[in-house]
């Protein structure tokens, strides 16, 4: 009696370390205890997932509730006045604690999982063995059916496999040494303890594996709600990505980029260039805050954005105070130079009526030129999507040489408009670069009044239509 009341005692000291190491593996359980407790040996892995912290949850609260269990069924033996050695569960909690401590001096869990699955599987059948029989330790044996259901929860199906198979191996020696070498033999146990403590160990067992898998698929649903908070989250913030990208590129290319597709260069036999430059705006500059001035620059090409979008053209980019747009590049509007020519004219018009442009008499001037051109992205950080060849550059020369309220068209653009748009007659301008070469002023719309500052001009005398 007194042997098994100190080993009783010994395994009542030793739980308190496996409720410690319990708490503090929770994290949020640990609370003050984890500030006194050096951070080497509670701190979980940096790059622990929430599945393995877990694991690591689970597995060491089944080594504490097995403890438990331990303590308190001595201790009912104890009360019902059977004597049995404590040297088995002592031992047993010896290498528990010991690898335990050994976990949490070095986070490795792998040698934690082995030594406690092993005593899972193997300190049941010693007990039976050290009392006598599976009817005689009241199927005491059914607790190593932990190892296996231990090891599919902390570990994977795959490591379960070998547990399994160990723990019916282990069965069928115990049933063998229970026919061929118990026959007969008394124990001087009651069929009734017998008996009650089948119950407990079945209730005890079945408790055990209910709660721990329980304890596992609350966390699991836990862990899935944050990963799909985490992915609509992800999904916003993609979508937001692939705005600002779509914002920045044509759609088209965006969509390839997307795809992660190489190097993006094009080219185009025909496309429609603008250039549209704002005058006085430099001037101004050295009047206004830097919030002003960007803030009337959002003004003027937020408006150009919107007449873009209208006409299906693509915005290629802003050169400090000028504006780049081309047409052509989809194909889905046929009519692009047309396209071009309506939005340069609604151009005119809208820095030409709206308050805050014609309170600070600002103004543009635009010119257009069609014609093949090479088109890509460049750039790894901040790419940008730009074209090159002679049309672009022939189109910003027009720019320069038109004057303020005049849109400058090339020949090429001249011819796929003229049947439809009011032209001057043409005019010779030697572009830089280029030499001498024939442009048109476009000036409305034929059958409208002309754009920009300009009046109608009679058109018997000056103005070409078609």
């Amino acid at each position: 009696m007194n042997g098994a009341l100190q080993g009783y005692n010994a395994i009542f000291l030793l739980l308190p370390v496996h409720v410690i190491i319990v708490h503090v593996e929770q994290g949020n359980l640990g609370g003050g205890m984890a500030q006194h407790i050096s951070s080497k040996e509670i701190k979980p892995d940096i790059m622990d997932t929430q599945e393995d912290k877990l694991r690591k949850s689970l597995l060491i609260f089944a080594a504490a509730f097995m403890t438990f269990a331990v303590m308190l069924w001595l201790a009912i033996y104890w009360m019902m006045g059977l004597n049995f050695s404590s040297n088995v569960p002592l031992a047993y909690q010896a290498i528990s604690v010991a690898s335990l401590v050994y976990y949490m001096r070095t986070r490795n869990f792998e040698v934690l999982r082995f030594v406690q699955l092993t005593l899972f599987l193997f300190a049941p059948f010693i007990m039976q063995w050290s009392i006598g029989s599976s009817v005689t330790s009241s199927g005491v044996a059914l607790w190593a059916l932990l190892a296996p259901i231990g090891a599919l929860v902390v570990s994977n199906w795959k490591e379960s496999i070998p547990w399994f198979v160990a723990y019916i191996v282990l069965t069928a020696v115990s049933g063998f040494f229970d026919f061929y070498l118990g026959a007969g033999k008394t124990t001087g146990i009651p069929l009734n303890t017998i008996g009650l403590f089948f119950a407990l160990n079945f209730a005890a067992m079945s408790s055990i594996l209910y709660f721990l898998v329980r304890y596992f698929v609350i966390e699991t649903e836990k862990i899935k709600s944050q990963l799909d908070q985490q992915h609509a989250l992800l999904a916003e913030e993609q979508k937001k990505s692939e705005r600002v990208l779509f914002n920045v590129l044509p759609s088209n290319i965006a969509e390839r980029l997307k795809n992660n597709q190489g190097l993006i260069a094009d080219g185009y036999a025909d496309v429609t260039v603008m250039f549209a430059d704002l005058v006085n705006f430099t001037q101004l500059t050295e009047q206004m805050s830097p919030e002003q001035m960007v803030g009337l620059l959002n003004t003027v090409f937020s408006g150009f954005d919107e007449l873009s979008e209208k006409y299906g053209l693509e915005k290629i980019k802003t050169i400090g105070d000028a504006y780049m747009v081309v047409g052509g590049l989809s194909r889905e509007r046929p009519d692009y130079a047309a396209d071009m020519a309506n939005m340069a004219i609604e151009m005119l018009e809208y820095v030409s009526k709206h308050p805050l442009l014609v309170k600070r008499d600002l103004g543009i001037h635009i010119g257009i030129a069609t014609g093949p051109v090479v088109a890509g992205v460049i750039g790894t950080k901040r790419f940008i999507y730009d074209l090159w060849g002679d049309t672009v550059n022939i189109a910003s020369r027009l720019t320069d040489d038109a004057k303020q309220g005049n849109i400058l068209t090339d020949k090429l653009t001249f011819n796929r408009l003229r049947h439809d748009f009011l032209f001057e007659p043409p005019n010779v301008l030697n572009i830089k670069g280029k030499g001498e070469m024939t442009s048109y002023r476009l000036i409305g719309r034929a059958g409208q009044q002309a754009s920009g500052n300009v009046p109608p001009l009679p058109l018997s005398d000056t103005t070409i239509l078609g």
